[in-house]
């Protein structure tokens, strides 16, 4: 995780001050890739703990399709109480979007159910015609949707065409941006098989809190390779991190250097899926284990919503 300590350090070095939809203010830079090399071991940073539980818990919710944070407690805590908190609770609560929820936790159309169920093509129902004037005839009708599984698809496409070029998962629809309760950060993946029967992943991610949520998004796409990579019966290879909007946010400054003051542990981080599981959707909590991981303790920030 070098490489992530090294992209603190140039955003510090030559990031520019703007105000940002917060409030909060913050120091960035526009434009960073970074590749993290998954044969080497598994990405988790050292220098301060990685919310590992959170990281699985949240991937096994995308996978499923949900957009109900409640059930992001039930998977990560076991129960769907209120009392219980959850990285998307704030969110869920969140004064410009509580009168857009249909139910208590829900937080629209985010990531999972666009990668489960994007909005595909349109279907008319219940199409009645209706008539004003005994001459001119209009229908009234319902418009639905049909689902489109892009995480089924890709799977199913890298097993029958692995060289192929279309191998994308996407969660940005700009027809959709107004029913989710945060537009997505991380908004498209493309997979990539090596001749050598590795498997790559480039994830592009429009905007990106660099110290809170990074080393998280590090973790979950670099899980979500090794998870299609396994079910599949490939080998993972690199994951790329590219980068637009690359920030610090301002009340979070001294915790980054608290963070460059420490020696970075010797990353020996590896991860373990269990052989059993053959589907991607089957894959639960207790199948996803990080070993021999190490790591200085947490340093707290507050979120920016």
């Amino acid at each position: 995780m070098k490489q992530y300590l090294s992209d603190l350090k140039f955003i510090l070095r030559n990031g520019e001050k703007r105000d940002d939809r917060t409030g909060t203010g913050t120091i960035g830079v526009f434009g960073l890739q970074t590749r993290y090399d998954l044969r080497a071991g598994f990405p988790a940073v050292t220098t301060k703990k990685l919310a590992w539980r959170q990281v699985v818990s949240e991937l096994l919710w995308f996978i499923e399709g949900s957009g109900d944070e409640r059930r992001l407690a039930e998977i990560l805590h076991g129960t769907r109480d209120q009392n219980v908190k959850t990285i998307w609770t704030d969110n869920a609560n969140a004064p410009y979007w509580k009168g857009k929820a249909e139910f208590e936790g829900d937080l629209g159309r985010v990531y999972g159910t666009q990668w489960r169920a994007w909005r595909g093509k349109p279907v008319i129902t219940n199409a009645d015609p209706v008539s004003n004037d005994g001459k001119n005839i209009r229908f009234i009708a319902e418009v639905d949707y049909e689902p489109v599984d892009q995480l089924m698809n890709l799977i199913d496409g890298i097993k029958k065409d692995p060289y192929g070029r279309r191998h994308v998962i996407t969660a940005w629809d700009p027809g959709q941006l107004d029913k989710m309760a945060l537009p997505p950060c991380h908004l498209l993946a493309q997979f990539y098989v090596s001749g050598k029967g590795e498997l790559s992943c480039q994830m592009y991610q429009r905007s990106a809190d660099f110290f809170l949520g990074v080393p998280f998004n590090i973790a979950s796409y670099s899980l979500l390779t090794h998870m299609v990579a396994h079910v599949c019966d490939l080998k993972p290879g690199e994951f790329i991190h590219t980068i637009g909007d690359a920030h610090l946010y301002l009340n979070h400054l001294e915790q980054v250097k608290e963070q460059l003051a420490r020696d970075p542990l010797e990353p020996t981080a590896t991860l373990r899926l269990s052989e059993n599981v053959t589907d991607i959707r089957n894959f639960s909590m207790d199948d996803v284990e990080l070993l021999n991981y190490e790591s200085h303790p947490a340093i707290k920030a507050p979120m920016a919503v």
